[in-house]
């Protein structure tokens, strides 16, 4: 049995993540809201963001200034994706000026961007090196907590902190879980860029590849589009600091960052949506149609791991599907060709705690817009 004295922390802690969760949600609906400007636009909205800045340097591995050369690799990807008609860049800071996480994704959110980019330079005390790529996500391992933290930590040279994030402590495993909620419907879209871009790195620059992993970044978790957070390197490493701080190597990590931007974009635009169903034994098999041309689901998660689609991994649910999508594996909640069937199964999935769940449909195995579906049936 607990204490008195431990049940009052206890209740403090549950205090404090109730209150950080509750300004979650309050943050993603309120960023829901769009000018007319951004509900008809017709351009591509990459925002990106070059950490740290002004009287934040980041990281100083070998005398070098992490502020600096993130914001001279973000002008230079930016400077490149503006040749492309189609796409529009707006910056989170395009000088040396400090702005804070919470307003980073404010930015994001009121330009309605289809993706958020945020640079930045690592550093350690070992001979570590190399290029990763971060989504938002469980920390797999201490390794992941502490480069989170670390960045996070920004927090505490911003005014108002404790009020800006509602008790958040960048230095707790727990509060930083808390904030994974609001960015898991954007999970495979954000891994697809991340490896993207660690492709590059590692076949056009031969860069030592770290991978693509997930961590509690804080400025990804402000965000509702894709957002990745890219390191680009160890400045703490002697030669890979004075890589990224030569102009050759803040050109060359800039080709790689913008050819991924737009390699990610062409998939998009492709529209290309032959998705399969995969099962225990991950064989493939088409999507159901017995019911109908159209079938519906709830997805419920999105992963890089491949989970068995049994009741105690989905919180009791029952007639859990799973897919492969490239390198993310979704999570699908029932079937059907009702419409008003699969509402009352998002409704559990919600209650069950997929707060962030959503509807998809699909036809002739093959997803497809959710709108076009309701034109297409009958329900």
């Amino acid at each position: 049995m607990l204490s008195i004295k431990n049940k009052s922390i206890y209740h403090m802690k549950t205090h404090r993540v109730l209150l950080f969760v509750s300004f979650i949600i309050v943050l993603t609906f309120s960023s829901f809201t769009k000018t007319d400007e951004n509900l008809n636009k017709d351009k591509f909205v990459v925002v990106l963001d070059a950490g740290h800045g002004g009287h934040d340097p980041g990281n100083l591995g070998n005398g070098y200034k992490e502020k600096d050369i993130a914001l001279k690799i973000v002008l230079e990807v930016g400077k490149q994706l503006q040749k492309n008609p189609n796409i529009k860049v707006v910056y989170t800071r395009k000088k040396d000026v400090f702005i804070d996480l919470f307003v980073r994704g404010q930015i994001a959110n009121k330009a309605n961007a289809d993706l958020f980019v945020s640079v930045h330079c690592n550093s350690h005390s070992s001979q570590a090196h190399g290029t990763e790529t971060f989504v938002l996500g469980t920390h797999r391992n201490k390794t992941n907590f502490e480069v989170a933290k670390k960045e996070n930590s920004v927090i505490f040279l911003e005014n108002d902190y404790e009020k800006n994030y509602a008790g958040f402590d960048p230095n707790s495993p727990e509060s930083v879980m808390s904030i994974l909620l609001s960015q898991e419907e954007y999970l495979d879209q954000s891994i697809m860029l991340a490896s993207l871009i660690q492709k590059k790195f590692t076949n056009t620059l031969k860069r030592k590849n770290r991978g693509v992993k997930q961590a509690g970044f804080i400025v990804l978790h402000q965000t509702v589009m894709p957002s990745v957070l890219v390191e680009t390197g160890f400045l703490s490493y002697k030669r890979e600091g004075s890589y990224l701080n030569s102009k050759k190597g803040q050109q060359q990590i800039s080709n790689s960052i913008a050819k991924a931007i737009l390699e990610y974009k062409k998939s998009l635009d492709k529209n290309v949506n032959d998705f399969s169903v995969v099962n225990n034994d991950d064989t493939l098999e088409s999507v159901e149609t017995t019911l109908s041309d159209i079938v519906f689901k709830v997805q419920i998660a999105a992963g890089s791991t491949p989970l068995e689609t049994e009741p105690y991994n989905f919180k009791g649910l029952h007639g859990i599907s799973r897919l492969k999508d490239g390198l993310v594996y979704k999570y699908f909640y029932g079937a059907t060709s009702s419409y008003d069937k699969i509402k009352e199964l998002e409704e559990e999935a919600t209650e069950k705690g997929y707060t962030s769940s959503f509807i998809v449909a699909f036809k002739d195995g093959k997803k497809i817009a959710l709108i076009d579906a309701l034109k297409t049936t009958a329900n």
